[in-house]
């Protein structure tokens, strides 16, 4: 189980984002605070593998308690809250795992703590689970095989997901989720990728372009006339 520490000196703001992480995540909330340098004395002590941390605190901003974790052997995730976005560059800089805007966004902080959730998982466990995927649905994580994955499809910064089961996402680009993914996966369009040994039926489309049909899908998933050489190939077409 995931531990994490809130700093935030906005009492309702503090009491929003808890409210938020309880409600879509499995963490516990060891301690709050309203001041850096409090924060930084009890994270000398004490263990987090979260930090959700405001950026105009007293006593220390944010980033300087950022900085001072960052040269830790295993440091926490730091997400950081603020209303100003001039902040993110620098917030990046120090390797921040996410940057939310306030006011909250609902949708926005589920999809950090879904990423959360996955970049939590153990190195050991996901080399065991090399040939799975967590796909989310319903505030619940699916352990899936990459086999039973029939396309995928980007979703501005998430990625849907579609098996046999239905449709999930993962809280990560098409891009991203192609690094994850076997070699019988292809990417053949900008918008999708398709796990080639699912493919049921090709039909030639407009302009150069193929369809391609997967069971328990209505609708055809494109080949993109720039992708076509390559997916011939690798069809052997």
């Amino acid at each position: 189980m995931m531990r994490a520490v809130i700093v935030e000196d906005e009492y309702l703001a503090q009491e929003e984002l808890r409210y938020l992480i309880e409600k879509h995540s499995a963490i516990t909330i060891t301690e709050s605070f309203d001041d850096g340098l409090a924060a930084l004395k009890y994270l000398q002590t004490h263990k987090v593998d979260v930090l959700f941390l405001d950026i105009n605190i007293p006593s220390i901003d944010g980033m300087l308690l950022a900085r001072s974790l960052h040269a830790d052997a295993r440091p926490p995730f730091v997400i950081f809250t603020t209303a100003y976005k001039e902040h993110a560059a620098d917030a990046f800089e120090l390797e921040a795992f996410d940057y939310l805007l306030k006011p909250l966004n609902e949708t926005r902080v589920k999809g950090v703590l879904d990423k959360l959730a996955i970049a939590a998982t153990p190195a050991d466990t996901l080399t065991e689970q090399r040939h799975t995927l967590h796909l989310m649905r319903d505030n619940r994580i699916r352990i899936t095989d990459t086999a039973d994955i029939l396309y995928a499809a980007a979703n501005e910064k998430t990625t849907l997901v579609y098996t046999p089961d239905g449709e999930f996402y993962v809280p990560y680009t098409i891009s991203e989720l192609m690094t994850q993914l076997p070699a019988n996966f292809f990417r053949c369009h900008r918008s999708y990728c398709v796990n080639l040994d699912k493919i049921t039926e090709i039909a030639p489309g407009l302009n150069s372009t193929y369809h391609v049909f997967l069971p328990g899908i209505p609708h055809p998933v494109l080949v993109s006339r720039s992708n076509l050489k390559a997916f011939r190939e690798r069809m052997q077409l």
